[in-house]
């Protein structure tokens, strides 16, 4: 997938994740989409670890372990903010 494609992957399962987890983060929306790519790239890296597969473009279950993905760093994200 090209970049584009990345970030606006990267936007919905951000969007997801704070939907999923809602509260007041710092950073608004440029947070959200860095969660949100780097949540598809974490979220792939343990997936193919864990032998679930990897994010290799837009799919149901590429999708379920970016938002996975994001959620997990949202988390740390907040955890490191208090």
């Amino acid at each position: 997938m090209g970049i584009l494609a990345w970030i606006i992957f990267g936007l919905i399962a951000g969007i997801i994740a704070k939907a999923i987890m809602p509260g007041k983060d710092p950073g608004g929306i440029i947070i959200t989409i860095i969660l949100g790519i780097l949540g598809a790239v974490v979220g792939g890296f343990i997936g193919s670890a864990l032998g679930f597969g990897d994010v290799s473009g837009f799919d149901i279950r590429s999708f379920i372990i970016a938002v996975l993905g994001a959620i997990l760093l949202l988390w740390i994200y907040r955890m490191v903010k208090r």
